[in-house]
């Protein structure tokens, strides 16, 4: 099934350092260059595999954005294609899942993250990048979640994890990702700074300790199950080092677009 890659750029609703928005141009520039093969590991020509782009600017009114998010997210599933995502900050999931939500039921996610973003508001945003996973579980959206790649985790957000079911595992509990688990319907939320700093130094909140990114890409050829939808968030380029981050993110998306494509 074709692809729509997605862009979108918002950072309003980051806690620290804002730039983020700058994420999905700056990842679709390093997408496809001389430097870089098009091709994913499988040898999917990603240049086949996405039919189909939408940057469109979103709205300033965050509720709104979020509305606009939700709805060119449905516009693409009732196209028929699968939507591939780029932040923008991490706050963009909820909408997306609210949609995937609509037209699939409760979903699996695989969420590569150094944090498990499951705050019920920060700073008085309830939709804060830390919020995500807290609003799409409290609105039925989720039915399986596992999070890899985390190492700075509140106390709080352990206990609602233990009390939802959610799988809380660091960058060195890979043998315990219960795949089995990871069926469809399958999504995937890559928050750049769930890898080690020493490979995404572009990111607004850098957490030593974390995941290679030989190691991500090995998680996605792992899965399985046939992906609904996926996305690629909070790289920040003026955090950047020589464009490394933005060309990791760029071949993540030749990967999950591969996956996305592949059935």
């Amino acid at each position: 099934m074709s692809v729509t890659l997605h862009g979108f750029s918002w950072d309003a609703s980051s806690s620290f350092a804002r730039g983020a928005a700058q994420g999905p141009d700056v990842i679709r520039s390093a997408l496809f260059t001389e430097m870089s093969s098009p091709y994913s590991l499988a040898g999917v020509d990603a240049r086949k595999a996405i039919t189909r782009y939408d940057f469109e600017a979103l709205p300033e009114e965050p509720a709104k954005a979020r509305e606009a998010i939700t709805d060119r997210i449905k516009n693409t599933l009732n196209a028929g294609l699968r939507p591939l995502s780029l932040g923008g900050d991490h706050s963009v999931t909820y909408p997306i899942l609210k949609a995937m939500k609509d037209q699939h039921g409760p979903v699996n996610i695989l969420h590569i993250d150094a944090h498990p973003d499951l705050y019920p508001e920060l700073d008085g945003d309830p939709f804060s990048h830390a919020c995500p996973f807290y609003r799409a579980v409290e609105d039925g959206c989720v039915n399986t979640l596992v999070q890899v790649g985390l190492r700075s985790v509140p106390p709080e957000s352990r206990i609602y994890g233990e009390k939802h079911g959610i799988v809380m595992l660091s960058a060195d509990e890979l043998e315990a990702i219960p795949f089995e688990r990871l069926t469809a319907p399958l999504y995937v939320s890559i928050d750049l700074d769930g890898i080690d700093p020493a490979f995404a130094p572009g990111v607004s909140h850098p957490e030593p300790g974390g995941l290679t990114s030989r190691e991500v890409i090995g998680l996605i050829d792992k899965l399985e199950a046939p992906l609904i939808g996926a996305d690629v968030v909070e790289l920040n380029p003026a955090r950047d080092i020589n464009m490394m981050t933005a060309y990791l993110a760029a071949r993540l998306v030749k990967e999950l677009a591969a996956k996305l494509n592949s059935d």
